[in-house]
């Protein structure tokens, strides 16, 4: 039976914007999902309520003379077709000013909806040619992303602290609705370059979704250009509150918090190290426990931080020695501007499924896993193995912020110490925190009891 949203609940969701999706928080990528896009789409149109077929009388008034969620909510569409429809159009590539290039392209549901590939950025635009600045991160686990504000205090724990910039969608958290998230990879010009959403909208009344669009929302849901792209965000945002396809909580580290499995002596070391504040100090911004509450840990405490990563000369952008992205003073992000002190901050990513990815850190520049650990505990007392040298032989440290921005680069444990000190890790600790730190890929199925007895010559154990 189809679940439809009662009026008074829907209410309660549009007025929030459904939050807590994002649809695509950087640039998309390579990648061609146009077969698996028919399959979505018919999905899609096989998943509508019957009630809410094409034959049915249109609303007594236009649907663009009526607020859109006032009006969703006296409609009440089906949350499956919603989430159907949503998944067809994540999937499909004509959708695209290339035609090649779908929200799937780079955020893989193989690769926890992150990059299928080990580009520092994603390839896009109508030639599928052009690039943007930042790493196109993972969509997974983004539904209690808190709205941005430049002063946050955490309701579990020391909730009298200000913890500062937090939260927002993007690396530099400038826009605070899904819906204003959604509409960027749309419009970009170097992600799926459509420019406007009369674009977008032209594309979805001339193309294979129009019929379910109309099943979905109504008859005269494209009638009106505005109408019909904030459908259209409202339906990838559905999709993306899936639980099973976006928070699962079902990695190993899920289990073991569960107490169904234990964990490896070398996880456990990782985790240790991973927690403790004169080693790793990674759950400091990476939290790591259960909350208060109950809620499962999102390994971030949705923070702006600048680290320090080295500049990544492979960017295009970056051959201009006078670009750079400073994060939330900018460029992307305008209206904190003159707030210097906020220059080279980045939002702190969910290290869940980050062994999954080949690309590091808001502009890709580090490759390994294991050596974005390393990054942390060298950068201070192994410069040199991180950033270059000037003309005079010196390391340029923290060359991807002016000089007068650097004094803002975070320098708390594991950061700190002078060149020459010893790291506070071990090599033998980066390996056991990469270990801990695959433990947090879904999909884990724990082994159960061997059974006892012999199926077929051989023990069977079950899962």
């Amino acid at each position: 039976m189809s679940r439809v949203l009662p009026a008074a609940t829907f209410r309660v969701i549009a007025v929030s914007a459904l939050a807590g999706v994002v649809v695509a928080l950087s640039g998309c990528g390579r990648g061609d999902p146009a077969a698996h896009a028919a399959t979505v789409a018919a999905s899609a149109a096989a998943a509508v309520a019957p009630s809410t077929a094409a034959g049915a009388k249109p609303a007594a008034a236009p649907a663009y003379e009526k607020a859109f969620y006032t009006m969703m909510a006296t409609r009440r569409p089906s949350v499956p077709a919603m989430a159907a429809l949503g998944k067809a159009l994540f999937f499909d590539p004509a959708l695209s000013a290339s035609g090649k290039q779908a929200c799937a392209s780079c955020h893989s549901p193989t690769h926890a909806y992150g990059p299928p590939n080990d580009l520092s950025v994603q390839l896009g635009g109508t030639g599928m040619n052009k690039t943007g600045v930042r790493a196109a991160p993972s969509l997974r686990y983004l539904q209690n992303v808190p709205s941005f504000t430049e002063h946050f205090y955490e309701n579990d724990g020391n909730d009298s602290e200000d913890q500062g910039p937090t939260g927002g969608y993007t690396w530099d958290g400038r826009v605070s609705s899904t819906h204003d998230q959604a509409r960027i990879p749309l419009l970009s010009g170097h992600e799926m370059a459509n420019g406007t959403q009369a674009t977008v909208v032209a594309k979805l009344r001339n193309g294979r979704h129009a019929q379910t669009f109309r099943q979905v929302f109504g008859n005269d849901i494209l009638d009106n250009e505005d109408t019909a792209f904030r459908a259209a965000l409202m339906a990838l945002e559905v999709f993306q509150e899936t639980p099973s396809e976006f928070y699962p909580y079902d990695s190993k580290y899920d289990a073991f918090l569960r107490k169904q499995v234990k964990l490896s002596a070398q996880e456990m070391r990782g985790l240790q190290a991973f927690a403790d504040p004169a080693k790793g100090n990674c759950a400091s911004c990476h939290v790591s426990a259960i909350k208060q509450d109950g809620a499962f840990p999102a390994f971030t405490d949705f923070g702006h931080i600048a680290v320090g990563v080295p500049r990544n000369r492979a960017l295009a952008a970056n051959a201009d020695p006078n670009f750079f992205d400073l994060g939330l003073c900018g460029p992307d992000r305008t209206d904190l501007k003159d707030r210097t002190d906020y220059c080279g901050r980045f939002r702190t990513p969910s290290l869940r499924n980050v062994a999954l990815r080949k690309t590091f850190f808001h502009n890709g520049a580090i490759h390994s896993l294991e050596d974005a650990v390393r990054f942390y505990a060298q950068r201070d007392t192994q410069p040199q193995k991180w950033y270059p040298r000037k003309a005079d032989g010196t390391v340029d440290k923290f060359d991807d912020l002016p000089p007068q921005y650097r004094a803002n680069v975070n320098m708390e444990p594991p950061f700190g110490g002078k060149p020459g000190d010893k790291p506070v890790l071990s090599e033998a600790d980066v390996r056991d925190i990469v270990a801990f730190l695959k433990t947090l890929t879904d999909g884990y199925r724990p082994v159960r009891a061997m059974q006892s007895g012999v199926q077929g010559g051989s023990r069977v154990a079950q899962r």
